[in-house]
């Protein structure tokens, strides 16, 4: 066993290059539709994804977000979008194989079918039942009701790329009663059915080795960090220490 500390930042590109090798996005990739829904740790999963199929050339991570969450002393809307949001780019839909630039999960989906798969991000995970929910600031839930109606009415595939830094102790389903009550303020909260994908998953699928959460902390820009005991046999623990020292010095997320 060894012990790895990850940024943040390091765990949103663990988590992209993962779900780039993902055996159900590869097949989906060449036959389906990919929808890799706008969103900070998506936007590495759109990176890892459009750099295996040869067509990131064009894509930027710096505007791949519709709301995003910002220390209390930067502004934002009521949303939580910023004010120049006219910059966003458009979710990343790939059909057969080539981007379909500029296109949204709207454009694409009443046409989605089972065996096609959307990558959406989350805001609340609970680890120990391998669940998440999503905070919602649209009236119509926004993406994720958009997504839903494939999800559960043409059992299109969902997947939830998310941070263990998102984690919470509470039972999500009770949270978002509370947080949805009438009279409450802030955003809504939508507990969704999906495969949980986090970087416990990314080191597994990668090197076959287990990854256990020990710790978290840090300063001077380890903030937000987690602390994972890895264990496996020689050849997936030398796997996993060449995957996560090549993404160490993986710079924190910038607008």
């Amino acid at each position: 066993m060894k012990q790895f500390v990850i940024t943040p930042a390091c765990g949103k590109r663990l988590i992209g290059k993962a779900l780039a090798a993902h055996p159900a996005i590869v097949d989906a990739l060449k036959s389906g539709t990919v929808v890799i829904v706008a969103g900070t740790t998506n936007g590495y999963v759109a990176e890892e994804v459009l750099t295996c199929i040869g067509q990131v050339e064009d894509f930027a991570r710096k505007r791949f977000f519709r709301g995003i969450t910002l220390p209390p002393s930067r502004p934002t809307t009521e949303t939580g979008r910023l004010p120049d949001e006219s910059r966003f780019p458009g979710d990343v839909v790939i059909v057969n194989g080539l981007w379909q630039k500029g296109k949204t999960i709207f454009d694409v989906v009443d046409g989605l079918k089972e065996g096609d798969i959307v990558l959406k991000g989350a805001n609340a995970l609970d680890l120990s039942r391998g669940q998440a929910a999503i905070c919602i600031g649209h009236p119509k839930a926004g993406t994720i009701g958009s997504a839903l109606q494939a999800v559960a009415g043409r059992r299109v595939r969902l997947i939830l790329p998310v941070g263990l830094e998102k984690r919470t102790i509470a039972d999500l389903t009770n949270l978002a009663v509370r947080l949805n009550t009438p009279g409450a303020q802030g955003p809504r909260l939508l507990p969704v059915p999906g495969q949980v994908f986090t970087e416990i998953d990314a080191i597994l699928l990668l090197t076959g080795a287990t990854a256990e959460l020990v710790g978290g902390g840090g300063v001077c820009g380890a903030e937000g960090s987690l602390f994972f005991a890895v264990s496996g046999t020689s050849e997936q623990m030398q796997a996993a220490e060449e995957l996560l020292e090549s993404i160490s010095s993986e710079p924190a997320f910038g607008l």
